[in-house]
């Protein structure tokens, strides 16, 4: 009886092809706001971090950010454009008026964070904290106050407030000089604060900020720590606005060093400058030299960081100043020196004591961790900066703002190449925090609107087609043959 094993080795050879076509074309991927986070990349950090990896993993934290970008072009005072916002930090939610133990420290202190005095003689926080521009300050204390009465904080015997409000610079990208930012900005950052996840990058109090010359912001990560069979979270947030290009340290590999000509900020249109002596700091944006024009003068690395740090370690006061002062290790990994005029100004508070006794009630109780237990809460202050301003860094992309002056955002694949070159990168994370997935993956190539591995399916269908038509055909003509011969 004549064979038929040609057609089913056909379709096999078909069906193969059609498999490993699919197998091999990347899947397009939904677009997505949400940005990537430095271990997304595959950057190497020590500790162990919270289910976050944000401030908001210390029990009852939640942070608000209220956003203003507006504007293009020549800096106008009072116009725009606008580049500039508001962040508020809440020990314990917006639905509490209970105080925590809290401490300040300045590393270098050419800024402003208001209320510390009051902070430093009390030992409370009793309020937020909020983080924007240097010329808002005094309106986001008043928004703040002004939420902090309406929400019930004011009491019979205690009905004054002294807010904790800090700053960093936004003069650059925003219209600063222009009082954008209102007492109803600071208080609808209070009204949407939410545990969860925190949006970084360019948002908030950090939408017009840069850092190392690259674009800054908000960055936030964490740390869990054991301490004698307790488990405790340390949070960090920062607003980082600081430091210059050759300074940059990430792994400990000299980034800034290695990425020192690659895209420097620059001003897109010179013709639209209105601010005298601009020029001076900043090379246009030619478009044939961008990559590795002269770009901003390496003597303006003077800016700031506000740094909160917060933990559910028990802790007094007195300890809290201690980890206040960590975080300036943080900064020593990534290659601050805290610059004359950072502003490099940080505040710890802790979470673990409830209860506090008020104004003038009966003396209370609490427990505090032993000073010879603070190692690990100190550590854990110490490498969540770290990665916060690193997540800054990965999270904010390019801006332009005033006057065209066009500051880039960290380009991920160089940073990569440099990490891997120097041996420091490591597997990309895969357990991400919610909402913040890898970047999408690229579309495959296409042709005509189909992609390229469609085009291979169908001349692979018409070169296959007529072959297994006619071989059909010849095994039915001679299979009925059979037939009626038999």
């Amino acid at each position: 009886m004549p064979t038929q094993a040609p057609l089913p080795r056909l379709a096999l050879v078909f069906a193969t092809a059609v498999s490993f076509v699919s197998i091999s074309t990347p899947a397009p991927v939904a677009e997505t706001d949400a940005a990537p986070r430095a271990r997304d990349l595959g950057i190497p950090f020590d500790g162990a971090p919270g289910p976050l990896n944000a401030i908001t993993d210390v029990a009852g934290v939640e942070v608000g950010h209220v956003t203003l970008i507006e504007g293009d072009g020549a800096l106008v005072v009072g116009t725009g454009p606008v580049r500039t916002g508001v962040t508020a930090i809440l020990p314990r939610g917006k639905t509490s008026t209970e105080p925590v133990f809290a401490a300040s420290f300045a590393l270098n202190a050419a800024g402003e964070m208001t209320g510390t005095v009051w902070l430093e003689e009390n030992g409370l926080l009793e309020g937020p904290v909020m983080i924007t521009n240097t010329h808002s300050v005094g309106v986001v204390r008043d928004g703040t106050v002004a939420w902090m009465v309406k929400n019930g904080w004011a009491t019979q015997w205690y009905s004054w407030f002294a807010p904790v409000v800090a700053e960093t610079f936004d003069g650059v990208l925003n219209d600063m000089n222009g009082f954008h930012v209102t007492a109803e900005h600071a208080v609808s950052a209070l009204d949407g604060a939410r545990n969860g996840p925190v949006e970084e990058g360019s948002v908030g109090g950090g939408t017009g900020m840069i850092c190392n010359q690259f674009k800054g912001g908000i960055g936030t990560a964490s740390r869990a720590v054991d301490v004698d069979g307790r488990r405790f979270t340390v949070g960090v947030l920062v607003q980082c606005n600081y430091g210059a290009r050759r300074d940059l340290r990430i792994a400990g590999v000299p980034v800034g060093v290695e990425l020192s000509e690659v895209y420097p900020p620059c001003v897109e249109d010179p013709s639209a400058v209105s601010r005298p002596g601009l020029m001076d700091g900043y090379a246009a944006c030619e478009e044939s030299t961008r990559p590795s024009s002269p770009g901003a003068s390496e003597d303006q690395p003077d800016g700031s960081i506000i740094i909160v740090v917060a933990t559910d370690a028990p802790l007094l006061p007195h300890q809290l100043k201690r980890l206040a002062k960590r975080p300036a290790l943080g900064l020593g990994r990534l290659g601050s020196v805290a610059h004359n005029g950072s502003g490099d100004i940080f505040i710890a508070f802790s979470t673990a004591a409830t209860g506090l006794p008020g104004y003038d009630e009966n003396p209370g109780t609490i427990s505090i961790l032993p000073n010879g237990r603070l190692t690990p809460v100190f550590e854990a202050a110490v490498q969540a900066t770290e990665e916060a301003v690193v997540n800054a860094l990965v999270a904010a992309r390019t801006m332009t703002g005033a006057d065209t002056v066009k500051v880039f955002g960290l380009p991920h694949d160089r940073l990569i190449a440099v990490l891997e070159n120097f041996g420091r990168l490591s597997a990309p994370s895969t357990s991400l925090a919610p909402g913040m997935p890898v970047e999408p993956r690229a579309e495959p190539s296409r042709v005509l609107g189909l992609p390229v591995s469609a085009w291979f399916l169908i001349l692979l269908a018409l070169a296959a087609g007529p072959l297994i038509v006619w071989r059909f055909y010849r095994s039915q003509r001679r299979r009925l043959s059979g037939s009626s011969t038999g």
